[in-house]
């Protein structure tokens, strides 16, 4: 890619060291950004929290078979972040993989409009778990690869592309950089707070398809304003990733650049005797010259054993999201059963969440402008709290709000089983209001923790780690459904899992939140381990 006019740039490994032109780079870039992440999430979140639903009654599966096709689908979105990551440090630009990424999540879209508006390419009732098959399962696998892969790249380059445009090296654009993830966080719930109530209102009252295409119309709008900002990025070239490499083997003595070799502004790690197992990348043979592909420098390997050491705080969030994961499926589900009514309007389940998403954009700004300078007088820290101590923040309220679930859920079933009535809809906001203050926290977090501490050429992919704890979380929220029905099954009087069969009312949710509340509890111990 061509520099900006007025730039003098040297590339090293990939990274581009230049004197900035005052007209890129800033708060200014970001805005595009802003918008762009805002305009996509507004299908994103929308399907995120209705997918569920249109499994269930357009897709005919059963309620916990529609469960974890959500939760496999959105695991496989956030698993492909990684992907997208490491494209964008090492193959092509974060900006390009952004727009070719966004191209095939449009595609997707598309096939899912097609497939919602035609009957005959939806299947027919039956006695089955699932009634998907034939030519009706290829497409809807089709269109939910082709979002989950345009999805995951667009999440796993545009975040690290917004950073890029604060230079760390300089203490005035630094301190910005934790704003930037704050403001970040606000443009995706604002436009997923759109989605939960607009997008999910037309899916479930107009028509599934009506709602895709909306989803789709925001998300190419979105392209285009970022599409339209290339001029006023700072914008890193895309070099070798050390982590390609890192398999490679010579021997003899390991290989470092000189001093002199260094590119301007590049920064020599020294060698750490941790994880030894990732030196034989910088071996190098007696008399043999360094060629691409043939060693690494000790520098490139250090730097991916700083993202081997970051890898327990990662696993330390899976079950926080695991949990989450409940919230957007189950809970959708426990919503459909429960009064919908404010009067004569009556209010999609899906769009439940959007109690906490306008709770958090009114949040994020008093956290921003009230929370932070208090703090910081106390703490001395430029941010109020570090990283981990925001992660640290959401994990206990994530406790908590799983507790608050199993405690909701016995009220339903009390209140249906033994006086006839559904209790309002509304009483799933406490824990979803918990839960995103504690996802306030905990993204935000991890997402400044892992740009900030990562090496240059590999932040993408570091970025990317975030969104990889909500892959893993919704994975293991599969797990977790199989495992309990398998278990439960077998110790159980009636032979019934806990969450089996389509009625709800006959199966013990309240005793999974439970077991998630306690894993969590248990998980925040092990958190405190790692972080300290």
């Amino acid at each position: 890619m061509m520099q900006g006019e007025g730039e003098a740039a040297s590339v090293t490994n990939g990274v581009l060291q230049q004197t900035r032109n005052p007209k890129q780079g800033g708060h200014r870039a970001t805005i595009f950004i802003f918008l762009m992440l805002g305009l996509e999430n507004i299908g994103f979140v929308a399907n995120m929290v209705s997918l569920v639903l249109y499994f269930l009654y357009v897709m005919r599966f059963d309620p916990s078979g529609s469960a974890t096709t959500t939760t496999n689908y959105l695991g496989s979105v956030f698993m492909l972040t990684l992907v997208g990551g490491f494209i964008s440090d090492t193959y092509m630009n974060r900006l390009n993989t952004c727009l070719i990424s966004g191209a095939l999540e449009l595609l997707g879209y598309l096939l899912m409009i097609i497939q919602a508006h035609y009957n005959k390419l939806q299947p027919k009732p039956c006695n089955k778990s699932s009634c998907v098959e034939g030519g009706e399962a290829l497409m809807l696998y089709a269109s939910m690869c082709l979002l989950a892969i345009g999805a995951g790249g667009v999440r796993g380059s545009v975040p690290a592309l917004g950073a890029d445009q604060f230079d760390q090296n300089n203490p005035m654009e630094r301190k910005y950089l934790a704003r930037f993830f704050n403001w970040l966080l606000l443009s995706i719930t604002i436009g997923a707070s759109l989605g939960v109530t607009i997008v999910v209102w037309v899916s479930t009252n107009k028509g599934w398809d009506k709602g895709f295409l909306i989803s789709m119309l925001c998300a190419f709008v979105g392209l285009i304003i970022i599409a339209s900002g290339k001029s006023f990025y700072r914008v890193r070239i895309p070099g070798d990733s050390s982590l390609s490499r890192i398999f490679q083997e010579n021997t003899n003595e390991l290989y470092e650049t000189r001093d002199q070799e260094c590119g301007l502004g590049e920064v020599q790690i020294l060698h750490t005797d941790q994880f030894r197992l990732l030196d034989k990348a910088a071996i190098l043979a007696i008399g043999e010259k360094p060629r691409k592909w043939g060693v690494c420098t000790v520098t490139q390997v250090e730097e991916v054993k700083i993202l081997t050491r970051m890898m327990p705080i990662l696993i330390s969030t899976i079950i926080m999201n695991a949990a989450f994961a409940q919230l957007q499926t189950f809970s959708v589900q426990q919503g459909a059963i429960m009064n919908t009514k404010i009067g004569t309007f009556e209010v999609p389940p899906a769009s439940i969440p959007v109690i906490p998403l306008v709770c958090m954009s009114i949040l994020i700004p008093i956290y921003e402008f009230f929370f932070v300078p208090v703090i910081r007088k106390v703490t001395g820290h430029p941010n109020g709290i570090t990283h981990l101590q925001r992660v640290g923040v959401g994990l206990v309220l994530s406790v908590i709000s799983m507790g608050i679930a199993a405690i909701v859920e016995v009220k339903r079933k009390h209140e249906i089983l033994h006086n006839g009535n559904r209790i309002s809809l509304f009483w799933l906001g406490i824990q979803f209001f918990i839960f995103g203050i504690a996802d306030m926290f905990t993204l935000v977090g991890l997402m400044e923790f892992f740009y900030s501490e990562a090496p240059t050429g590999m932040r993408s992919l570091s970025t990317s780690f975030s969104w990889l704890s909500l892959s893993f979380g919704y994975f293991l929220s599969s797990i977790f459904v199989e495992l309990t029905n398998l278990v439960t099954s077998k110790i159980t009087k009636s032979k019934r899992g806990w969450l089996e069969g389509r009625d709800m009312n006959n199966n013990h949710l309240e005793l999974f939140f439970w077991f998630l509340a306690i894993l969590s509890a248990l998980n925040f111990a092990n958190y405190l381990y790692w972080a300290s």
